[in-house]
């Protein structure tokens, strides 16, 4: 197996698609070479710990409502473009997103992570809810198979947060200022949301050097 490393954020929609469009080139080689693991990396990590809201933020960072508004147009017809469904009406907040990268980290321990993941972003970007909130973040666990009590008391604790914050900070000392971002076997770097077909013809090159080698 080949070892493909993710640096994601649930709240970043390049990442949403991204995963969707690798999802779907799996799927479509089930002889795929990849182990997939995914990492944090938080698009706003000084976001206050109760989030903010969402029109507000944005409209401040990116200079008003109109520019928003176009912002919002075109993610919502590529998303549509990759088959990928956002609502924008449901989501009110942007989230500190550290509680769910604890989160995602207690699920690759139990075999779990990219489950974990496909159901954070479902819950923020379908169905709109707030996954900065540790209620809704240990009702989201327990969707997946894990148990809801008991990651709601960790994450009520500061267990595995100091790790989280400094394999964040040794994503940015590797050089990754962006996400999605994919490392292939610790050496090729694959940046944004990319197309499935580009995937394919990763997996078609990877496979082939491998039969060469045998």
């Amino acid at each position: 197996m080949i070892r493909l490393d993710v640096f994601s954020d649930p709240v970043c929609p390049w990442c949403y698609i991204g995963k969707t469009n690798l999802d779907r080139a799996l799927e479509g080689r089930a002889d795929h070479p990849f182990a997939v693991e995914w990492h944090p990396f938080q698009l706003n990590p000084d976001m206050a710990a109760d989030g903010v809201d969402r029109v507000e933020y944005l409209e401040a960072k990116f200079g008003g409502p109109d520019r928003v508004a176009g912002m919002n147009a075109h993610l919502e017809k590529v998303a549509k473009e990759a088959g990928v469904t956002i609502d924008f009406a449901k989501i009110t907040r942007i989230p500190n997103t550290l509680n769910a990268h604890r989160l995602i980290h207690w699920a690759g321990l139990e075999g779990k992570q990219t489950a974990m993941v496909s159901a954070l972003f479902r819950a923020y970007w379908r169905e709109g809810r707030d996954i900065g909130d540790k209620q809704t973040l240990a009702a989201v666990a327990g969707e997946v198979g894990l148990d809801a009590v008991t990651m709601e008391r960790l994450l009520k604790s500061d267990a595995d947060v100091e790790v989280i914050m400094a394999r964040d900070v040794h994503a940015r000392e590797r050089g990754i200022s962006a996400v999605p971002t994919f490392v292939v076997a610790d050496q090729y770097v694959v940046s944004g949301a990319q197309p499935p077909q580009l995937w394919t013809q990763v997996i078609e090159e990877l496979s082939a050097k491998s039969a060469t080698l045998q």
